[in-house]
């Protein structure tokens, strides 16, 4: 064989060893295992899909409450109303695929109480502090509630308990019941005004006891070093 024709068959082999290029060919890149996410994964997503629910519906809720208009009062309120009921739809989804999320129970208890649903309300809180024991969140959550179902006693004890440990949320209870006083005074329902002027005196007590305490605390510590 001349050398010109065995040059021509070195390279005819040496293009059927190679591999093809173009047109699809080449050695094609391993895809990438996809995340497989565990029911605990989903949960937290729904439950952050939640959150962000809930703080537009509060944010709703507050322009509904400042607003002077009865117009956009109202339009307000069914924005709040709306985003609630999205917001607990997001929570029940998440509780079904992690039902220890204790987190999401207490926020299936916020947003039910915020539809008026109190008994729900009450329920997911109890299960929130079953499964999470003096858990601070749920026991002023579930002391709103209680005010809200006239569970007066309930009430009082929810803001003790956390008198003794958190004193933030207490603070924020005993101004929910403030609140409450207030609107039972303006004629927002038949409680027994008796009842009312019990709660407000023990409500200036308790304030009172708070102010003379304030310094024993840890914040309180701290500002006074200032």
């Amino acid at each position: 064989m001349s050398n010109r024709l065995k040059i021509l068959a070195a390279g005819v082999l040496l293009g059927a060893a190679a591999p093809a290029l173009g047109n699809g060919g080449g050695a094609m890149p391993r895809p990438a295992t996809p995340r497989v996410e565990t029911p605990e994964q989903k949960a937290h997503d729904l439950y952050n899909d939640g959150l962000r629910y809930v703080k537009k519906a509060d944010k709703a809720q507050a322009e509904s409450d400042r607003a002077t208009d009865a117009s956009r009062k109202d339009k307000a309120a069914r924005e709040a109303h709306d985003r609630y009921a999205s917001s607990l739809e997001k929570f029940q989804q998440a509780l079904q695929l992690d039902p220890q999320l204790y987190e999401g129970w207490n926020y299936l208890g916020y947003t039910s109480r915020r539809l008026g649903r109190y008994d729900d309300a009450l329920a997911a809180y109890d299960k929130a502090l079953a499964l999470k024991p003096g858990y601070p969140d749920a026991i002023e959550y579930r002391g709103e509630a209680y005010l809200a179902v006239n569970r007066i006693p309930d009430a009082r004890q929810a803001y003790l308990d956390l008198f003794a440990g958190n004193r933030a949320l207490a603070d924020k209870l005993l101004a929910a019941m403030k609140a409450w006083v207030a609107a039972q005074r303006a004629g927002a329902s038949g409680s027994d005004p008796a009842g009312v002027d019990e709660l407000d005196k023990w409500i200036q007590e308790r304030a009172q006891i708070a102010g003379q305490t304030a310094a024993l605390t840890r914040a309180g510590a701290a500002a006074g070093w200032r």
